[in-house]
């Protein structure tokens, strides 16, 4: 029996995807101030690095 791969994304991207969604339905302005790291992290349950990863990845693309 053959098992199909399972595919999972990354948590530092995860939490980039949604910073970006929210940039485009417009809860962030585009060029303005994102929250505090600290408060990205509580909101989103995750840890402050993992939100400066993402932030970091969203600065290189």
């Amino acid at each position: 029996m053959t098992l199909p791969v399972i595919k999972t994304e990354r948590l530092y991207r995860q939490i980039a995807n949604v910073i970006m969604a929210g940039i485009t339905r417009g809860d962030f302005v585009a060029g303005g101030l994102l929250p505090p790291e600290r408060e990205l992290a509580k909101q989103l349950g995750v840890s402050r690095s993992s939100v400066r990863e993402a932030l970091i990845a969203l600065e290189m693309t």
